[in-house]
């Protein structure tokens, strides 16, 4: 019972670390979303150019979503007439480059991860291009489009279809600031919340669980860390392999990666776990939903290569340059309560969280929850009260 409760005190504890990060985090995001429209990213998206797959980046990272949200979101573009690859980079982007997840690294990890993942992702994307244009034949797109226009539900489709940004009404400021904008941050702020609290929850909870119980010789045994050429090769390997069977994705993930860090896997492992929340088991299977087993298992296979390399590819330039972290000092076992700035902060942003909240189920954001999961008719768009 003791060491139940151990692991229960330090992943609230952890929670409780990055509760005002979180919310500023879905909060800048909402602000984001609410006035960047989703109704032309098809059309912007309409092949696998340099210069489409740097608005498919530019666009994920606006949309910010959670991970079952940006593979839903990818088929809708992809059924929409979007190409293929573009799609799939505007999905990596969406769960990769998005500010939430900063603020989070941050936290836990510092600035060197932070910057890191930051490079990665472009990196990754940019190698699974180069897979794409090498691998992926003409048969097997055609057969993962008409699966994908079967319209078979996932997970979160409805959410993902909402559009509820404001695109007119005077300036970027003044869409922001009226009382639309306020209602769609709102929406946005909740719903987000509500797409990604059990990850949240989850990767806490794991993240408590190994801290408490597994000891420290058992990682560094599987990390090899008593052999530093063999740990820095297997770390960008195995990282991907922990994230598939963690069912941990979006920011959930970076407890665990801290906890993983303090355990020994290597700079590059960590960076690679952090990329693979868009192959962990349930997402997977989603992909053999929407566009069937083949493609599956291509996407599998592709995003696995691309996560492993990109990551390895930033440990070996970070280590150049002198960027990885000496110290083995993430904030997992250490968390604990008490009246610093981490309390005030909380409050202060818990009281933005309330009013934001207040806002949403005041303007019809009940209804939304009730079909975030549900998948609606293409193009849908909900309305704002």
């Amino acid at each position: 019972m003791n060491t139940v409760l151990r692991a229960l005190s330090m992943a609230f504890a952890m929670g409780w670390q990055i509760l005002w990060p979180l919310i500023l985090g879905f909060a800048l995001s909402a602000v984001v979303q609410a006035v960047v429209s989703h109704r032309e990213m098809a059309r912007l998206l309409p092949d696998d150019r340099p210069r489409t797959i740097v608005k498919a980046l530019a666009l994920g990272a606006a949309s910010s979503s959670c991970s079952y949200a940006a593979v839903a979101i990818a088929r809708s573009l992809f059924r929409k007439g979007a190409d293929f690859t573009a799609a799939m980079a505007f999905e990596m982007a969406s769960t990769n480059l998005v500010v939430e997840l900063a603020i989070i690294m941050l936290v836990f990890l510092g600035w060197q991860f932070t910057l890191a993942e930051f490079i990665g992702a472009p990196i990754m994307v940019g190698l699974l291009v180069v897979l794409f244009r090498r691998f992926l034949g003409r048969e097997l797109l055609e057969e993962a489009k008409a699966q994908a226009d079967l319209g078979i539900a996932g997970r979160m489709e409805g959410h993902a279809e909402m559009d509820m940004s404001i695109t007119e009404g005077g300036s970027l400021w003044q869409r922001i600031t009226s009382e639309q904008g306020f209602t769609a941050i709102s929406h946005y702020f909740v719903t987000d919340w509500a797409s990604v609290w059990m990850d949240i929850a989850g990767g806490l909870l794991i993240s408590g669980a190994l801290a408490a119980w597994v000891p420290a010789e058992f990682w560094q045994l599987f990390f090899g860390v008593d052999h530093p050429l063999l740990a820095r090769l297997w770390g960008p390997i195995v990282g991907p392999l922990v994230a598939v069977i963690s069912f941990v994705c979006s920011v959930g993930n970076i407890p665990l990666a801290a906890v993983l860090w303090n355990g020994g896997i290597s700079f590059g492992g960590v960076i690679a776990f952090i990329l693979a929340d868009l192959i962990i088991l349930p997402i997977l299977n989603i992909y053999r939903k929407y566009y069937g087993w083949k493609m599956a298992g291509f996407l599998f296979v592709t995003f696995y290569a691309a996560m492993a390399g990109a990551a390895l590819i930033v440990e070996l330039i970070f280590d150049a340059l002198g960027l990885v972290p000496a110290q083995r000092n993430a904030r997992v076992v250490d968390a604990a309560i008490t009246w610093d700035y981490t309390t005030w902060l909380n409050i202060a942003f818990l009281i933005l969280a309330g009013l934001l909240v207040w806002r949403f189920f005041n303007t019809g954001g009940l209804a939304m929850l009730r079909i975030m999961n549900k998948p609606s008719a293409m193009g849908h768009s909900h309305q704002h009260m």
